[in-house]
């Protein structure tokens, strides 16, 4: 019974796709497409959670961000001492925030010495031609899962100017359902790192499937190859080593504090909101609210019925907060979750799809560019309405191979 809810949950979250579609017909033009990409999905879903490779492949991924982590730790001991170490266990901002810094540093050297750039062309041109896309936008998606839904614009400002509004649409959805790799760490503290990797494959390809049928639109290779000579030209401004690693680390140090301030407001309101709540309707808190609104969903992504409303309460933290509060919750208090549930909801977690990304990203991108940051913000919700059924797609493929 399990696989014929998750299987009608597909469906179900694909015909949500079609349904708002700009172009409902070229939309059905592009179901094949879709197959494919979901045929993909399950492929890779099955390497990285049922076989001796992936979990290999994962265990290496893991074990390497842990050395990062350790490394990271040594500088943040050297700057806040017995600080952050204080108690049992270390702070938050110290053990989870603080290393975003010295990851970012990595992907600056990387991108420096043209590592990042090498495997950005060859894993976009592979996602180009399963997807169907242009090479801007697999690029773009690539290199959001890396440099993050903020700073990925800014490896586009060359040819921002020139980029039409739906595949604007396309690469602001990859920027919110992606999350960058200077954050993986935090990630892997808080869920199990089997489904962070999964959720950031999956979600490369899962964005092409639902902006395909919510957004469909044909690309000219000529308009590809003018896009991408623009940035080409833009990217030859040389700019020294160590200036690189000072950007990239000041980079990393707003990224940790920014999500710092974002956690402490976000969870704060988020409290104020369940007390409002709990004392208006004798003790049913926002939170529960929530859980009751997502439990449908959450049912057709695999979540048995007595299980949807408890899941559901941490996917609807994620949408109205973030997906770090989301995480931090349910690593304290996930209570009698079985572990299938569990799996749902860890790789349902894993993007940025919440409506504080929606600012984000029109934030970004305006300052880059006022015409397109306004273009941008015309898509608002529907950024967030893709980016989420993204989630969901990745959560039930991922329900079904558990």
């Amino acid at each position: 019974m399990q696989y014929v809810i998750g299987v009608v949950g597909l469906l179900v979250f694909l015909l949500l796709a079609w349904l708002p579609s700009s172009d409902r017909r070229g939309a059905v033009g592009k179901l094949g497409r879709v197959a494919i990409l979901l045929v993909v999905q399950f492929g890779l879903g099955f390497l990285l959670l049922r076989t001796g490779v992936g979990t290999a492949v994962i265990r290496v991924i893991r074990d390497g961000f842990q050395h990062i982590l350790d490394y990271a730790g040594q500088g943040t001991t050297f700057v806040f001492g017995d600080v952050a170490t204080y108690g049992k266990m270390p702070a938050f901002l110290f053990s989870v925030l603080m290393p975003i810094v010295f990851v970012s540093a990595l992907i600056g050297i990387l991108q420096h010495i043209r590592v990042l750039p090498l495997i950005i062309k060859y894993l976009g041109l592979a996602l180009s031609w399963i997807s169907g896309f242009g090479k801007v936008e697999s690029f773009n998606a690539v290199a959001s899962a890396i440099l993050g839904q903020s700073e990925v614009f800014i490896s586009l400002r060359g040819m921002l100017d020139r980029i039409p509004p739906q595949r604007m649409y396309t690469l602001a959805a990859s920027a919110m359902s992606t999350v960058s790799a200077s954050i993986l760490g935090a990630y892997m503290q808080l869920i199990d790192a089997r489904f962070v990797i999964t959720a950031i494959v999956l979600n490369l390809l899962g964005v092409f499937a639902v902006t395909a049928l919510i957004n469909p639109y044909r690309i000219e290779p000529e308009e590809d190859a003018e896009l991408l000579a623009a940035e080409s030209e833009d990217a030859r401004r040389a700019q020294s080593f160590f200036e690189m690693l000072t950007d990239y680390i000041l980079v990393g140090f707003r990224v940790a504090f920014t999500v710092a301030a974002m956690l402490i407001g976000f969870i704060a309101l988020l409290a104020m909101v369940n007390g409002i709540f709990a004392a208006i309707f004798n003790g049913t808190t926002f939170q529960d609210v929530m859980g009751h609104v997502f439990s449908p969903l959450a049912y057709i992504t695999g979540i048995p019925w007595h299980e949807a409303a408890d899941a559901g309460k941490f996917m609807g933290t994620k949408l109205v907060s973030n997906e770090i509060v989301a995480m931090q919750e349910l690593h304290e208090s996930h209570g009698g979750l079985s572990e299938h549930t569990m799996a749902i909801v860890s790789t349902y977690l894993v993007s940025f799809a919440n409506f504080s990304s929606i600012a984000i990203i029109i934030g970004a991108v305006r300052s880059l560019n006022e015409k397109q940051g306004l273009v941008t913000a015309g898509f608002g919700l529907r950024l967030l309405y893709s980016a989420t059924l993204v989630s969901f797609i990745t959560a039930t493929i991922v329900g079904l191979l558990s």
